[in-house]
């Protein structure tokens, strides 16, 4: 029997991407597979988009009912408390132990289904062999954009929500609208942006996007390992005027890029941080000056204690799905990426190492770490 990648519809408000385009289940059919996606009116690929490839569509949520050999993928975390009894391929934010991490990863281990936790999915040197890291950086460095113009334009009023774009194109435009106001309110002076973590693909992305919108290249600052060897906190940060963070936050605690002190110092220019590694919950988090989430709806937050900082407004972006603000392009890279490890989909069972063999060895180790009464 050909082995059923079962696309679920994801249901996170304002989430558009996917993690199988139509040319990837085009390629799964070709090599064999069974394809069925659920039909969505909220994906940027159109349901026509898949069926004009042969994949077979199914109802908005028909995963919960499908055969238990049947692989479930999709892209954000699953909801709920109910056990889960299949294989499953979608991000989850447990294994680092998020909060809520335990009944998250319970509902596998009570259901005995498996969890291929897509940002666990590494090569043979540990490298995540598929990211959105380059739109993630992209989306951030742009929605910092908008929302310094918001506080330059409009000051002391709230920012209204941010709606998803067709097109990086369409991104770009109207990020260039909303700055050429706010520049000529701000004496002809474009933002100075300050990118940690330059040099990976999120920073590559966030810095392309500072330069498609037309600004200097030589007026962003790139920190890497080199500017950053010397640890945190940096007055550079706070002299720039937006900030992206986009070094992933690994299992060891760092210094702190920004503190409060960091940021009370009289030359401040900072009005916008993006944290588009995005944990504002763990305690590695180097930007410890806020601890929730913002949303597409609610871009931007405060910081947690306003009282420790003066000068100008400082407001944080803390969005975990960044990428779906520019939906198509960032699914198409993301699921050509991941492509080769669906295609070897079907061996997950009888290698002994592989992608799939270690995502799966990392989740029996999550499951050990849970309370005897949680498995």
């Amino acid at each position: 029997m050909p082995t059923v990648i079962h696309l679920r519809a994801d249901t996170k408000p304002l989430e558009r991407r996917s993690s199988l385009s139509p040319q990837g289940a085009k390629a799964l059919l070709d090599a064999g597979y069974t394809v069925r996606v659920e039909r969505s009116a909220d994906r940027i690929y159109r349901d026509e988009e898949y069926a004009a490839v042969g994949a077979e569509l199914v109802p908005n949520g028909s995963w919960e009912n499908a055969p238990k050999e049947d692989i479930i993928l999709g892209l954000k975390e699953l909801e709920g408390d109910s056990p889960l009894k299949h294989d499953y391929i979608h991000f989850q934010h447990c294994f680092k132990k998020q909060d809520g991490w335990a009944q998250a990863l319970s509902r596998y281990a009570r259901g005995g289904g498996r969890l291929y936790d897509l940002e666990f999915l590494t090569d043979a040197n540990g490298r995540r062999i598929a990211a959105f890291g380059y739109f993630a950086g992209y989306a951030g460095s742009g929605l910092a954009l908008l929302a310094w113009a918001h506080q330059i334009t409009n000051p002391g009023q709230p920012q209204k929500g941010v709606s998803a774009f067709e097109s990086a194109e369409d991104f770009v435009s109207a990020i260039k609208a909303s700055l050429e106001p706010a520049i000529a309110a701000n004496g002809g002076k474009a933002p100075r942006p300050i990118v940690i973590g330059a040099l990976g693909r999120c920073g590559k992305g966030a810095v392309d996007l500072f330069r498609s919108v037309g600004i200097d290249d030589e007026s962003i600052l790139k920190f890497d390992l080199e500017e950053t060897k010397k640890g945190g906190p940096f007055t550079e940060v706070a002299e720039s005027d937006v900030f992206i963070n986009c070094v992933y936050l690994g299992p060891h605690k760092i210094p702190p890029f920004v503190t409060y002190e960091s940021l009370a110092i009289p030359s401040r220019r900072l009005r916008v941080i993006c944290d588009v590694s995005c944990d504002p919950n763990s305690e590695n988090n180097p930007i410890p000056i806020y601890s929730t989430y913002s949303s597409f709806t609610n871009p931007t937050i405060s910081v947690s204690d306003p009282s420790k900082i003066s000068g100008p407004e400082l407001r944080i972006i803390a969005i975990d799905h960044l990428p779906t603000l520019v939906a198509r392009e960032s699914s198409d890279e993301y699921s050509g990426l991941l492509l080769p490890a669906l295609l070897d989909l079907d061996k997950r069972n009888n290698a002994e190492d592989g992608v799939w063999q270690r995502a799966e060895a990392t989740f029996k180790d999550r499951v050990s770490q849970l309370p005897e009464n949680m498995r």
